[in-house]
């Protein structure tokens, strides 16, 4: 008995530790990423993996199925994001630039260059490498609007799928995502300056899974929340729009 409270000390100080918004050190390559999908430039082997992705809620009767995991990379010129979603079935149908990408599995980020200001960007992209990349001058809750008009010029993406896209009598292992953002991307819409060592942005990273056997999830949106949402850090509710609860990307030098 004596040992209880030593007991519930630790497991008090474990889930606080589960709930507190995350970081991530992201390294200096000194060798460009080329874009393909697969990970396997040299520089990637440097960078750490995130913790694996939670439920947005952080429920534990709500773990995730399938593991989701990301790596930074910067430069002068890019940020780099690579992403790897285990999943048995990758498939997608949207191909249309801006479509509402979330009404299929996706992959999705979510980065605030300025801390302090109330705007932030969001980018979405699914297994046919098809992408929505929009603005928002502040949260929805606030009165924020999308505005799908902010374009990413310079942009490199890449998808390689671990297994056949839209074939669901065979068994996948995934699909990874490259994704190359150039720092004057954000200058549009906001005074966004490439990084420096010390520089440090707010983010969070965000995975959509649609149930198995759902066909068209389309027609299930808007009909409670019957996707699983499965995120870096934690929201504590199914809304990634709250900026106050997202990590912290910290970029420092080679590793």
């Amino acid at each position: 008995m004596r040992l209880l409270p030593a007991a519930l000390l630790s497991l008090l100080t474990l889930s606080a530790s589960a709930q507190a918004p995350k970081s991530y050190d992201c390294h200096r390559t000194p060798t460009p990423i080329h874009i393909d999908g697969k990970l396997t430039d040299r520089a990637w082997k440097s960078a750490p993996w995130t913790t694996d992705f939670i439920d947005i809620t952080g429920r534990e009767d709500k773990k995730p199925r399938f593991r989701t995991r990301i790596k930074m990379l910067w430069d002068d010129t890019y940020l780099y994001i690579g992403a790897e979603l285990e999943e048995p079935d990758v498939k997608a149908t949207l191909t249309q630039h801006d479509s509402m990408i979330f009404r299929e599995n996706d992959f999705e980020l979510f980065l605030k260059p300025l801390p302090d200001a109330s705007d932030y960007f969001e980018f979405e992209i699914n297994p046919l490498n098809t992408s929505w990349d929009l603005y928002l001058d502040k949260p929805y809750r606030q009165g924020g609007k999308a505005d799908s008009s902010w374009e990413i010029p310079g942009l490199k993406t890449a998808i390689a799928v671990q297994g056949t896209l839209n074939k669901s009598s065979d068994k996948d292992q995934g699909w990874t995502v490259e994704i190359a953002i150039p720092w004057t991307a954000y200058t549009a819409r906001l005074p966004v300056t490439p990084p420096k060592a010390g520089t440090e942005w707010r983010a969070n990273f965000s995975r959509v899974e649609w149930p198995a056997g759902t066909v068209t999830p389309v027609e299930l949106h808007g009909s409670g929340h019957p996707e699983d949402n499965w995120v870096w850090t934690l929201q504590g509710e199914v809304n990634m729009h709250i900026p106050e609860k997202w990590g912290a990307i910290r970029f420092v030098g080679k590793p």
